[in-house]
């Protein structure tokens, strides 16, 4: 038989990745605002946004990759038998 999982544990697991998501949306929509901002004082048009745009996405990819690899060596480092 396979393994069983409470609904509030699932829920727990759907948040964070809610989370992650929200963070990788921050991450973008800040950078890109910073680059409309600086666009706009300097008259640079649309030079910043776009590097502000590219580096946010860049930037919060990373973070979320990074935090689920570290969420998986954790899994994995965790004995079969084991729950959380």
């Amino acid at each position: 038989m396979g393994r069983r999982h409470s609904p509030g544990r699932d829920l727990g697991a759907g948040y964070q990745h809610l989370a992650l998501g929200l963070t990788f949306a921050a991450g973008v929509v800040f950078f890109t605002l910073t680059g409309v901002f600086l666009d706009r004082r300097l008259g640079a048009t649309p030079l910043f946004t776009l590097i502000g745009t590219a580096t946010g996405a860049t930037l919060s990819f990373l973070n979320v990759y990074w935090r689920l690899k570290a969420e998986a060596e954790e899994r994995r480092k965790k004995k079969p038998g084991e729950d959380r």
